[in-house]
């Protein structure tokens, strides 16, 4: 028989074992692009479900241009306070969405996404950009997903 805690106790496992595939992966590569890139694909990989792993990076004031992902190809610039990841950026919070569709001002890159978390990169104090990730299946992220997604990019921000 299934049990949802065991169902669980496996997924934080297997987040604990993809945040120290990223330490491995970058604690000696100095790039922040080559580390966002590994860090990407890393978690393409790792997560069922997704269609999109990137992220995007503060450039100018209050402005987002598209860094390092894996899968289609991507909105190049989002203002702070647009769409679920200018939101993030904006509020500095994460943004764990059900349904992109429901969500104000959603920017839809991919019309086969459904579902949305977006995770800012806070450095020295001043928002560096946003992890996003997109699934195509609705209510797709939950509270572990955004627990251990939040802990990955605290410890990816370290090497940036």
């Amino acid at each position: 028989m299934f049990h949802v805690e065991q169902y669980n106790d496996n997924r934080v496992e297997n987040y604990k074992l993809v945040i120290k595939q990223l330490k491995a992966l970058i604690e000696d590569e100095p790039n922040p692009i080559a580390n966002l890139a590994n860090a990407s694909a890393l978690l393409n990989q790792f997560l069922d479900n997704v269609n999109w792993v990137g992220f995007y990076l503060t450039e100018q004031e209050n402005q987002l241009v598209l860094g390092p992902f894996q899968g289609l190809p991507a909105c190049v610039r989002i203002p702070f306070g647009r769409g679920v990841c200018g939101t993030a950026a904006a509020n500095r919070k994460t943004e764990r969405v059900e349904d992109v569709h429901a969500f104000p001002g959603h920017i839809a890159c991919d019309a086969a996404s459904q579902a949305e978390i977006v995770i800012p990169i806070i450095k020295d104090n001043e928002v560096y950009g946003v992890l996003d990730i997109d699934s195509p299946i609705k209510n797709r992220f939950d509270e572990i997903d955004q627990e251990y997604l939040e802990e990955f990019v605290q410890v990816l921000t370290t090497y940036l």
